[in-house]
């Protein structure tokens, strides 16, 4: 007999607690539907690396959509709407995401001339993101520059205010060691050479007609820079995420295996552990509660050193044939900062058409979110504390 508790029972219970605030696109700031500081509140930075097309907007509305914001939109109604201008940068009712391609040194032609590619950090203006973020998390607005991605230009800058969430991410959020300073969590999204072209081809090739010959091409070109300027950065990451292809059948190219790299130490963070916090456990759920396709489910739990640092991995291979079954693995796993039980599993399947939902790359991301959340939550505790502090001894 199939796991019989449903997630829908789950849901109706909990309904109440789980509800959130869809983002209206604005093209005002300050508007009462967004979340403005707080008196004597400090945002809190999150910083996101990886190359492109690795995932990093879907991972943006899981996030986004942890803090209550149903959808994150473009600052301002961003390109083609109210707005009337290309943006990169979207907000929710928590959360200001800014796209790190804004503080490229060149446009397009720019770099043509340079010989340079985006990815080289010769390319950036890292003074000018350092001072940006500084001064977000002092509660300060900025001009932000845009890339524009359309036509390669670099535009007329928009007005940035902050929220008590800025997020950061892209090529390098972490290069520059005064920006790492400024960052409360770090997240690394780490695609295998394997997966990434995989998906290259499904995309390119399936999708848009492109030849293997030049997808390859377009990897090798890019390969020495990625190697050079972005993967260097996972040393300074808090939380890694590793796709990987299964072990579970070699011939398998659509299934992965994927592992979270949990820094231990980190303030205000609790890594997420399998059964027995500390242990090491290999666990393959029965097929009695899980109908997952062929070749299955296999989970482990590890403590293990990444970059001279003690880390634990929570890993998963294989993928959910129905999302609504998560919710056994769920009520197995510790410190997932979860509101309520069976929270991880409905905010899987409230996303449920977006890339990895059934698999551990939804499932690693989700727990990064709500492990976000949670160290915000920590830290505005402990703000609004040291500000009573203050405010008694006056």
């Amino acid at each position: 007999m199939k796991f019989s508790m449903t997630i829908t029972a789950i849901a109706a219970a909990t309904a109440s607690a789980f509800t959130s605030t869809s983002y209206t696109p604005t093209s005002l700031r300050g508007s009462s539907s967004l979340e403005a500081l707080k008196e004597g509140e400090t945002p809190i930075v999150i910083g996101l690396a990886a190359d492109s097309g690795c995932g990093k907007s879907t991972f943006m509305r899981r996030v986004t959509s942890t803090f209550g914001g149903e959808q994150c939109g473009p600052l301002g109604g961003g390109f083609g709407t109210e707005g009337g201008w290309e943006t990169n940068t979207l907000v929710s009712d928590m959360a200001t995401v800014i796209c790190l391609d804004d503080y490229h040194l060149n446009d397009r032609e720019g770099r043509k001339v340079s010989g340079l590619t985006a990815l080289n950090t010769a390319e950036q203006k890292f003074d000018l993101m350092f001072e940006h973020v500084k001064a977000l998390k002092e509660g300060k607005s900025v001009m932000k520059p845009i890339y524009n991605h359309v036509n390669g230009t670099l535009d007329t800058p928009e007005k940035v205010e902050p929220t008590p969430v800025i997020i950061i991410e892209g090529l390098h959020p972490f290069v520059d060691e005064r920006v790492r300073d400024l960052i409360d969590f770090s997240l690394y999204l780490d695609i295998s050479p394997e997966v990434k072209l995989n998906w290259k081809i499904q995309r390119d090739m399936e999708e848009r007609g492109h030849s293997l010959e030049s997808i390859m091409a377009s990897i090798e070109a890019r390969k020495p820079d990625f190697d050079a300027y972005i993967e260097p950065q996972k040393e300074f990451a808090d939380y890694v995420i590793d796709v990987l292809p299964t072990d579970l059948d070699k011939d398998d190219k659509s299934t992965l295996k994927v592992r979270a790299i949990q820094k231990k130490g980190v303030a205000d963070f609790n890594p997420t552990f399998l059964f027995d916090e500390g242990s090491e456990v290999s666990w393959t759920p029965s097929a009695d509660k899980l109908s997952s396709p062929a070749p299955g489910i296999k989970l482990s739990y590890t403590q293990e050193q990444y970059f001279g640092n003690d880390v634990s991995v929570l890993e998963m291979d294989g993928s959910f044939d129905n999302i609504q079954e998560l919710v056994y693995v769920e009520s197995n796993l510790g410190n997932a900062n979860s509101k309520f039980y069976g929270e991880v599993t409905q905010a899987m399947l409230s996303l449920a058409d977006s890339p990895g939902s059934n698999n551990g790359t939804g499932l690693m991301q989700t727990l990064a979110a709500f492990a976000i959340r949670e160290l915000y939550v920590k830290k505005a505790a402990t703000a609004k504390l040291e500000s009573s502090k203050v405010a008694a001894s006056a």
